[in-house]
Order: structure tokens, then C-alpha cells, then sequence
């Protein structure tokens, strides 16, 4: 058996960039602060990246990947490493322009961010025009660059590079494009740049390369297959060009394995997780000649892989495929580094995870077993399955199961019109009313007063004290700019997931495991591992604390169950739906006791709605039903006069519209500002009727947008909504912000807000306060 497999290899198809402590963030802000330079910048990253490169060669894997590394988001790298760069960026250069096209400045707007298909990692959208031209600097390239210091370290690695398909699936038309126009359009010129770059790069001695086309596991057309096809046959006619490897994630390939496999493609990489169907089509799919990467080693979840399964699924593609590796499912950008950097984990949990650094063992040790044998590593396949298969304490809750079966999906709200109709009797607003989405910026003091809490260096009342003077002078600054209806700044809150999840049953949270949302924006993804429960209240306090501060309504501020979801590491021993259901019922009893309290407006916020939707059209209904069913059991126990409003950013949201007007919310915040209002028209298009409040400006950009500039994005969403129903707010919370750029931003938000409302709406609408 192990002479017949002495061919398998190991490889992984990317590893987190963050570095263990958190390097690249804290270079890359201060870099941005003016702290450090961009040769002490460029010197951090240099590092990472080599420790990455040393780290896979210690742990055995043999072949590594290169350019998988990023200052900020790897689909703009590629925008800028073949030159497409909108004209607004002309007057900069080097990183002041990369990162302008990441965060915006004062003059100019960013790129569009969205999510990077069902992930929580956030990608820039390239923007391209039918003048849009490809060029690779011969003397800059990053992947060439990175392949040599890799080099001379004494690392031979497989440079990635985002491939062409998706690329240009994932672009969008420039704002001056031609109606007519599809960034596919550019599939020739883009492959000549492609080609331009595998010739430098096997000039440079790499051997092979790694093309990411996650795209093809989305349902795709003739066409598009087709130009699949045309774009390999020419990459693979390069002269003394590396091998080519082709890999797809994120679900199965279909369609396109069998155009893959008749171009001259060298290799393909197959998510056999995901996409676990594809391990039978590998069978007869042509594939005799060429190296095939089984991905079967989760590089999405954190739970250990259950390895005498991805065993035989290995063992069943020998004989289809001319060489073998075992490699990562996807790149482990998306889990945390290293479980080792853990201390205060459930004993119990502990030993069923395994975060990348533990994942790459994994896949060493199937290399190993398939080369010499499953004899020669049976120790260390025992005791791994005997970790992953232990039993933790309180998984199962009966009384909530109970209480789901009783309640089913809850008792349906009377229709919108009627609800609005009573909750305008409840008190007024005027149209176009103004608010936030929750958060205020966390300053440094705010973030010393949780560690000081936590780490026991201060005292209860000394920590409620400090909260309550932050809510103090948030509900002040809100009274002065005026804003009409108030939230209470979330200063006690590190996370809109791992807040609530750390008051709720079931859930684990970490504390080193930080994986990158975007930019040096981190996160700490909870472990829902058992079933959900809330044993107590978890934002009453507060949020009736700020009420009692002040005459105007505060909105209770909620994370939705699709989203704590999407956000943690989710239990895979029972289907979503359940799991979502048991997180509903917390929020339900969470929302009445709001309610019971006095609070009239509650936010039940679903930013990563579209982010879970599958990538297969045929598998989408399954999961908006369950997804609408978990937000309606949550909110649907309250009173008429109670507006429930929602929240959704960074996500392509167009393509779920009729879910969005499912959820049934009485008012809906949507991401806007980067796309223009364009999310506005799709609603208005498809009949949404209720609430909507478009962002107005982009929190993820330090600039602040004049009162003229959110005036013309008002007017915009007033063409397809109408004043009675549209609110007046910023695209996301703003946490992440400083005063400097919230406060100034908010004035400008309120005073367009009254210029525009004083135009269209000379005789305002009542609206519930």
C-alpha cells in the first residue's frame, strides 16, 4: 500500500496573514497614524511572511504557497498588480494610493467592499470600464517579488494569484461604463496580462502557480464556462510558463471539472468538504494526467477533522488522478492561527478543535498515512479521533427544545400597513427621521475600562459607573447634533457577535483567536458547540439606562440569529435551522423584556443575511426559509406599537431582495453609500414596501462626507422611496471610528436630512416616536 502512494504530497492552499500578536494591524494603523514609516511597514510584512514560509516547511508540508499575503484585502493586490486603477486615483501612488483605494480620503471614495462570497471576509470590489487596460510592472510584481524572497530563505513555493474568471466576476462596471458593458468583456487583454506574468514568474524558477477561481463553484453559465475554457487553453500555450493549478472552494466545481480537464491545465484543487461531491466526479472526469489537491481539511471550521473519513475519501482517488495531494479545503485566512495560544477554553472543547497551525498537522499526518501507510501513524489517528469524537458537558438543553416545539415559528404580526398605522399613534417623527446603527467610537479609554474589568484591576460599581458616563455623554452629543432617535453608544459591548455570545449558553469564546474581517479590522469568532440558551437578560440595563437620560426614543440594539450564525464557528453535529432556532428564542425573550421595559424602537440587526446564502441557486430556498423562520420566531412576539427595524451591510443584497421584505422588519438599513443607493432601486423594483433607511455615508472610510454629498445621495433614494418612508443614517455602526470624523459626519448627516426634508416634504408624515 505504501510503495503504491509514495507519490502523495501535502500542500495548503493559503494561512492567516495576521501574524500571532496581531503584527500586521498594529504596523498597518500605525503606519496610517504616521507612527511608522512604509520601510518599517514593508519590514513587518516581510517577517510574516517569512514566518509563515518557516513555519509550513517545520511542520512538513511540501509544497508551500506564496503571495498569499495582503496589507489589506488580496482581490484589490490584484487590481493594482495589473494596473486597474480608477482615474480618481491618478494624483497617488505607491501606498498612499493603495490604501486610498482601500479606505478613501477626504477627496476621494474608495473602492465598493463586499463580502467575499459566503465568507465573513470582506474583499474590494475592482471597478472596470471598456477602457480599462492590464499591465504587469516587470520590475514590482508582487508574486515574482515575494517567490524570490521566499527563495532565499531556501523555500521553493507555489505563488497564488486570484484567477482571471474570477476576477471579473467579482469586478463591477465603472460608474461611466457603457449600460451594455460586463467586466467579462475584458477576459482577453486580462489573460494576455496573466500570461505576461507566468512567463516572468517561470523566468524566476517558480514551477508551479496557483490560480483561485472560488468562482466556479457558484452556478455558472455556457458562456461563462466557455470562457473558462478559452482563458486556461491560452494560459496553458505560455511558453516556459510554471505548472498551473486551478483551485476552487467554497462548494462544489461541477460543470467546470470536466472544462478544466481538457485544457492543459497541470492541476486542479478540489474543496472535498464544501463541496464533497466532487470526490465522485473525479472518477471518469479526465483527470488521469494531472495533479489533483483533495481538500479535505475544513479551512472554514474550527473543529477537527474526522481523519479515518478524509482517509478513505483520499484513498478512493488514487487510481483516477495522475498524482495526489492532500491539502486545506480553502486558504485558513478564514479560522484563527494557533489553538496553542489559547488558555481559558472548555476542557471539553478544547480537544475538539484544531485552529490553522493545528490544521496543517492534520493534513501532514494524512500524507502520511496515505505514503507509508495507515499502520505507521495508527497512534496518532487514534488519539486524534478519540479528541474529536469526546462528548462536552451541557451540549443538549431539553427545555429549550421543548420550548421549541411548542412555539413552532411563533404567531405571524399583523400586516405592515397595520402596524404602521398604530405605531404612528404612538408618537411622531418627522420624515426622513434621523438615527444611527448602534455603536459610538470606542476610545481607548473605553476599551481600558473592559480590560481593567476583566482582568480584575477595577470593580464592578467602578466599571457601571464608567459605562454609564460614556452613555452619559453619548445621549448628549446625539440631543446636541440632533438626531432623532438615539441609541445608547454600546460602549460595554467589544463585539456585536462575541458580546452576545458570551451571556449566552452554548457558546465558547476565545481569546488570541482573531481571524481578518478586512483591512486591520479583526474578529474574534465565538465556538457554538452546544445547544443556546440566555440564562439572563443582556442589554436591558443599558439600554434602559439610556432611556431614562433622555426624552427621546433609544432603539434596543440586537444581533440577529442568522448573523451570530455566520459570525462563530458553528456546531456541525445538527442541521443550521435548529441551531438557528435555539438562538431566536434567546433574542425572542431578550426582545420582550425590552419591550416589557418601555423600549418602542428594537434594532434586530442581519448584516450577514446574504453572506450564508449557498452558492447554488437549487440549495438557496432550503436556507432563506430557515433564515426568514429565525428572524420571524425572534421578533414576531411583539406588540403592534413596537417597530422592529433591521440592518444589513456589505453584501451583494440585490440578489435577495424578496428575502429582505420576507423578514417582515418594519424598517430596513441597508448598506448604500460605496454603491451609490444602488440596493435602493433593486428594493423599490421588486415592490418592498416598508421602511427602508439607505446608509448615507461610508463609515469605513476616515473621510467626512460634506452636507452636499449626503444631500444628493438622499435625493437619489428619494427617487425610488418614498419621504414617509425613508430614514436617514450611516451605512454601519461606528465603532471604528474616532469623534473627530463621527461627530462632524453626523452634523452633516442631520443638516441634509432637514435640507432635503424641507423640499420634498413640506407637510411631514407622522411616524412612530
Amino acid at each position: 500500500m505504501a510503495d503504491s502512494m509514495a507519490t502523495v504530497k501535502t500542500t495548503v492552499l493559503g494561512y492567516p496573514r495576521i501574524g500571532a500578536r496581531r503584527e500586521l494591524k498594529r504596523a498597518t494603523e500605525g503606519y496610517w497614524s504616521g507612527r511608522i514609516d512604509a520601510t518599517a511597514l514593508r519590514d513587518t510584512a516581510a517577517r510574516l511572511r517569512r514566518d509563515t514560509w518557516e513555519t509550513l516547511r517545520a511542520a512538513g508540508i511540501d509544497v508551500i504557497p506564496s503571495h498569499t499575503f495582503s496589507l489589506y484585502d488580496h482581490v484589490l493586490d490584484h487590481a493594482v498588480l495589473f494596473g486597474a486603477i480608477p482615474d480618481r486615483f491618478a494624483g497617488l501612488a505607491g501606498l498612499d494610493r493603495y490604501f486610498a483605494m482601500a479606505r478613501g480620503t477626504e477627496d476621494v471614495r474608495p473602492l465598493e467592499m463586499t463580502k467575499w462570497f459566503d465568507t465573513n471576509y470582506h474583499y474590494l470590489v475592482p471597478e472596470l470600464g471598456p477602457d480599462t487596460t492590464f499591465t504587469v510592472d516587470r520590475a514590482q510584481a508582487a508574486p515574482v517579488r515575494e517567490f524570490r524572497e521566499a527563495a532565499a530563505a531556501g523555500i521553493d513555493t507555489r505563488p497564488v494569484l486570484l484567477g482571471p474568471l474570477t476576477f471579473l466576476l467579482l469586478a463591477k462596471p465603472a460608474v461611466d461604463a457603457p449600460k451594455d458593458f460586463r467586466p467579462l468583456d475584458l477576459l482577453g487583454p486580462l489573460t494576455e496580462a496573466y500570461a505576461d506574468l507566468l512567463e516572468q514568474l517561470g523566468a524566476a524558477g517558480a514551477t508551479w502557480v496557483q490560480l483561485d477561481e472560488p468562482a466556479l463553484a457558484a452556478d455558472r453559465t455556457p458562456e461563462e464556462l466557455a470562457a473558462v475554457g478559452a482563458a486556461y487553453d491560452r494560459l496553458g500555450a505560455v511558453p516556459n510558463r510554471p505548472k498551473l493549478m486551478v483551485a476552487t472552494y467554497f462548494g462544489p466545481i461541477g460543470e467546470a471539472l470536466p472544462v478544466l480537464a481538457r485544457t492543459p491545465v497541470e492541476g486542479v484543487a478540489l474543496d472535498l468538504v464544501a463541496g464533497a461531491a466532487d470526490a465522485d466526479r473525479v472518477i471518469g472526469a479526465g483527470l488521469s494526467d494531472k495533479t489533483v489537491v483533495a481538500g479535505l481539511v475544513d479551512g472554514r471550521n474550527v473543529w477537527r477533522t474526522d481523519l479515518p473519513r478524509a482517509l478513505a475519501t483520499a484513498g478512493s482517488l488514487l487510481g483516477s488522478v495522475g498524482e495526489l495531494m492532500v491539502g486545506t479545503s480553502c486558504s485558513l485566512l478564514h479560522v484563527p492561527l494557533d489553538l496553542d495560544l489559547e488558555d481559558d477554553l472548555p476542557p471539553g472543547v478544547r480537544g475538539q478543535l484544531a485552529f490553522a497551525r493545528q490544521k496543517v498537522d492534520e493534513v501532514v499526518l494524512l500524507g502520511r498515512a496515505l505514503r507509508e501507510g495507515r499502520q505507521a501513524v495508527e497512534r496518532e489517528l487514534s488519539e486524534a479521533e478519540a479528541q474529536r469524537t469526546a462528548a462536552s458537558s451541557g451540549v443538549v438543553d431539553s427545555g429549550v427544545r421543548a420550548r421549541l416545539a411548542s412555539l413552532g415559528q411563533g404567531t405571524p404580526r399583523p400586516d405592515y400597513a397595520e402596524r404602521a398605522r398604530t405605531q404612528a399613534t404612538a408618537g411622531r417623527l418627522p420624515a426622513l427621521p434621523t438615527t444611527t446603527l448602534g455603536s459610538f467610537p470606542q476610545t481607548a479609554e473605553i476599551r481600558r475600562t473592559r480590560a481593567d474589568f476583566r482582568a480584575g484591576r477595577i470593580d464592578e460599581p467602578t466599571y457601571r459607573a464608567r459605562m454609564r458616563a460614556e452613555i452619559d455623554a453619548v445621549i448628549a452629543l446625539q440631543e446636541d447634533i440632533g438626531l432623532d432617535v438615539l441609541v445608547h453608544g454600546e460602549p460595554e459591548r467589544n463585539d456585536m457577535v462575541q458580546y452576545f455570545a458570551e451571556r449566552l449558553a452554548g457558546f465558547a469564546s476565545t481569546t488570541n483567536g482573531w481571524v481578518q474581517s478586512y483591512g486591520t479590522r479583526y474578529v474574534r469568532p465565538p465556538i457554538l458547540y452546544g445547544d443556546v440558551a440566555r440564562p439572563e437578560a443582556m442589554t436591558v440595563e443599558w439600554t434602559t439606562y439610556a432611556q431614562s437620560r433622555t426624552s427621546h426614543p433609544v432603539k434596543g440594539m440586537l444581533t440577529g440569529p442568522v448573523t451570530m450564525l455566520a459570525w462563530s464557528f458553528v456546531r456541525d453535529d445538527q442541521p443550521l435551522a435548529e441551531t438557528a432556532a435555539q438562538v431566536a428564542l434567546a433574542l425572542r425573550d431578550e426582545i420582550h423584556d425590552l419591550e416589557s421595559a418601555g423600549i418602542r424602537f428594537i434594532q434586530v440587526d442581519e448584516p450577514a443575511l446574504r453572506e450564508l446564502l449557498p452558492l447554488h441557486v437549487a440549495d438557496q430556498p432550503a436556507y432563506v426559509e430557515w433564515a426568514v423562520a429565525a428572524f420571524r420566531l425572534a421578533t414576531s412576539g411583539v406588540a403592534d406599537h413596537t417597530q422592529i427595524h433591521s440592518h444589513m451591510c456589505y453584501s451583494e443584497f440585490g440578489e435577495i431582495v424578496d428575502t429582505i421584505g420576507a423578514l417582515d422588519a418594519d424598517v430596513t438599513s441597508v448598506e448604500a453609500a460605496r454603491s451609490r443607493m444602488e440596493l435602493v432601486g433593486d428594493l423599490a423594483r421588486a415592490g418592498y414596501r416598508r421602511g427602508i433607511g439607505p446608509g448615507v455615508y461610508d463609515i469605513h472610510s476616515p473621510r467626512v462626507p460634506s452636507v452636499e454629498e449626503i444631500e444628493e445621495s438622499l435625493r437619489l433614494a428619494l427617487e425610488a422611496v418614498p419621504p414617509d418612508r425613508l430614514w436617514v443614517n450611516p451605512d454601519c455602526g461606528l465603532k471604528t471610528r474616532g469623534y473627530a470624523e463621527a461627530e462632524p459626519a453626523l452634523r452633516n448627516m442631520v443638516e441634509a436630512a432637514r435640507r432635503v426634508r424641507d423640499t420634498a416634504t413640506p407637510d411631514p408624515a407622522p411616524h412612530p416616536r
